[in-house]
């Protein structure tokens, strides 16, 4: 069975990184209920959610009775003048103290949210590619495994994108299931026809009609999330059942982190978002996995 590699996001919760993204709610809460769910681990959430001192970080998972996974970490990769070296050290520190196996990239655009992004030039994607080899190298060094996350609103969203990292980095993949149907890429085709590049994945839902509103241009990120872009595991447009069954078969031992990114307006009352979690964590026990 899978459910031993099943863990949870904060984002689920609607804790974000991006600055107004909506109401935070306290790790306190949201660990506690992601347990009370039957979750045996947690990726970390943003910068500041959980504390940023390492040791107490790997104290207050270890207080509430969860394991870490790793963690979603944006990063400008595409710019010669940064060198992102320095702060992925320092998101290290954090993961190595926890045991955190997977530092999970992501291209960031260098802009705050997921709304607009830069286009780049040949040289500017030579040097994506060159801090993506060099940080997985780091990573590797500490014990940790690098993936790219292909993220909407990132430098690597659309499957030409996707495409282009795969023959010009080895560094491996996070297979997000709705990010890249948004981003247009079948996520199926995609776990089909590079099953040995994916090392960590992200299992998300979506309404698809939401979704190729965003690919469109008639709604942006934020406000497609606010309208119901994501669905609990088993009622949305995704075909989660067969990614996992294509991971398996061929002999994926990763983590499946759920991630159904939500934003509140307010602390919700009785369960909240905690509800679609339930509900997807009853929709993987139903799968024979």
């Amino acid at each position: 069975m899978i459910m031993d590699r099943v863990a949870g996001a904060p984002i689920s919760w609607g804790v974000c990184e991006v600055p107004g993204w909506g109401h935070q709610l306290t790790p306190d809460r949201v660990l506690s209920e992601m347990k009370d769910i039957g979750l045996v681990a947690t990726e970390f959430g943003p910068d500041g959610f959980l504390p940023r001192d390492p040791a107490a970080k790997a104290a207050k998972l270890r207080e509430l009775g969860l394991s870490a996974v790793g963690g979603f970490v944006p990063v400008v990769l595409h710019d010669a003048g940064r060198d992102p070296l320095p702060e992925i050290d320092r998101e290290l520190d954090g993961f190595v103290a926890a045991g955190a196996g997977t530092i999970v990239l992501a291209a960031a655009s260098g802009l705050d949210g997921y709304d607009e992004r830069p286009e780049l030039d040949e040289r500017a994607w030579r040097t994506l590619f060159g801090n993506l080899d060099r940080i997985a190298d780091r990573a590797r060094e500490r014990g940790v495994a690098a993936a790219l996350h292909p993220h909407v609103g990132t430098m690597v969203e659309n499957r030409a994108e996707v495409e282009r990292v795969l023959a010009g980095s080895t560094v491996p993949l996070c297979l997000d299931t709705g990010h890249l149907l948004i981003g247009g890429t079948d996520p199926v085709e995609l776990a089909k026809s590079v099953p040995d590049r994916i090392s960590h994945t992200h299992l998300k839902d979506v309404d698809v009609t939401v979704a190729e509103k965003v690919r469109a241009g008639e709604l942006t990120y934020a406000d497609a999330v606010r309208g119901g872009l994501y669905r609990p595991l088993g009622a949305g447009d995704v075909d989660i059942a067969a990614i996992i069954g294509v991971l398996e078969s061929h002999g994926y031992r990763g983590w499946y982190t759920m991630e159904q990114d939500t934003i509140l307006a307010g602390e919700p009352e009785g369960e909240g978002p905690g509800a679609d979690v339930r509900a997807s964590v009853a929709y993987l026990r139903s799968l024979p996995w």
